[in-house]
């Protein structure tokens, strides 16, 4: 139970919520994206983020054979899954996966180190552009960040009260 006085459940929508999944995400830069193509648990695997736009989308360089694209061609639904243990910021969205392959999306999304993947450059057949629609999700943060947190914590531990910094809530763009 908490002894603080404020309310730490913030739920964000719209341009806010849009706004705290850029930020944790662009943090982050990587997440576990994950597919489920009508089973469970969850297909994950690792996935660098290239962007993340005004409306809160999600934009990925995927292999065009990869089980990952193989998976959303047969069920769109994806989670993907965010840690940024060094700000303590956490993100777990759900939406709705896209794949394309317009050389537009390539160009705005292409990067140099995707050549380690893609070794014929943006031009490698297997390259397509992922852009994950989140339809909602839960984030966990701090409210002053984690040097403030690490001090409460500790404070918290020595006086033997509750002395949270978290704020957490659902987002939905």
């Amino acid at each position: 139970m908490k002894t603080s006085e404020r309310d730490p459940i913030e739920n964000l929508s719209g341009t806010a919520a849009a706004q705290k999944i850029r930020e944790i995400a662009k943090s982050a830069r990587i997440c576990f994206f994950g597919t489920s193509p009508g089973k469970h648990p969850l297909d994950v695997v690792p996935m660098a983020v290239q962007d993340v736009d005004e409306a809160g989308n999600l934009w990925f360089l995927s292999g065009r054979s990869s089980q990952k694209n193989r998976h959303i061609a047969e069920d769109p639904r994806v989670q993907l899954l965010f840690a940024n243990v060094g700000d303590s910021d956490y993100l777990s969205l759900h939406g709705v996966a896209t794949i394309s392959d317009s050389r537009a999306d390539k160009e705005a999304h292409w990067t140099p180190i995707a050549k380690t993947w893609f070794t014929g450059g943006i031009d490698d057949p297997e390259v397509t552009v992922i852009k994950v629609e989140p339809s909602d999700g839960y984030y966990w943060d701090t409210e002053h960040g984690k040097m403030v947190a690490t001090l409460k914590m500790a404070i918290g531990a020595l006086t033997g009260k509750t002395m949270d910094d978290s704020v957490e809530g659902k987002v939905r763009p």
